[in-house]
């Protein structure tokens, strides 16, 4: 097995454990309004905004450079839908949760300057987009008709999913972290998870 394919393993329960929330049962099964769909949008531009700041610091360096996939980014496509979500004055309506902000401060701590931490939480951010994403982004145009508007999020124009994630474990696997950098960043893409599962949580409470 691969390094992708360890990684794949050891995170499986992670995964599992974010796809379970009650927030994401609320919300694909059509039973929050549009606000409570506009509050997870705004959490995500938080974590993304820091991440592909991120990105920029790790674009020169020769690992971590190799992960930032100028089609993934998702900063503008956010703002999109907060500005048809919310409004034009979206940004003073919304502000990172307790939960979103732990979530920042860790990204801030480790993704400017740790170059396994930044593919870490790259990974698991982007590589779920690509995945859970693409189920997620058909059920909200299911459940609250939203037919595009509101979901740019989940839309990548002219990428192909498939091939972008397969290109993306060929990097897992080539990576030259010896056998302790490969678990520092095991244990920080299961930390990742763990602060994704946090903030979906206060989404969960702050709309039930």
């Amino acid at each position: 097995m691969g390094f992708a394919g360890r990684v794949r393993e050891a995170t499986r329960s992670d995964h599992a454990a974010a796809q379970s929330m009650a927030y994401f049962d609320a919300l694909l099964g059509g039973r929050l309004d549009r606000y409570g769909y506009a509050a997870l949008t705004a959490q995500l531009f938080f974590v993304y905004e820091t991440l592909e700041d991120a990105a920029a610091e790790m674009r020169a360096d020769p690992v971590a450079g190799a992960f930032v996939f100028d089609e993934l980014t998702r900063l503008p496509a956010l703002v999109a839908d907060l500005e048809h979500l919310i409004g034009a004055d979206w940004p003073a309506r919304v502000a990172a949760s307790a939960a979103t902000s732990e979530y920042r401060a860790r990204l801030r701590e480790v993704a400017f300057t740790w170059p396994a931490g930044f593919v870490a939480h790259h990974y698991t951010r982007y590589l779920g987009d690509l995945s859970g994403g693409q189920v997620i982004r058909r059920a909200l145009d299911q459940a609250y008709g939203l037919a595009g508007a509101g979901t740019n999020f989940f839309e990548f124009p002219g990428v192909e999913p498939r091939a972008v994630k397969q290109r993306y474990r060929q990097l897992l696997d080539t990576v030259p972290w010896d056998a302790v950098e490969q678990e520092r960043f095991l244990d920080e893409v299961s930390l990742a998870y763990r602060l994704n599962t946090a903030m979906l949580d206060d989404l969960g409470k702050v709309v039930a």
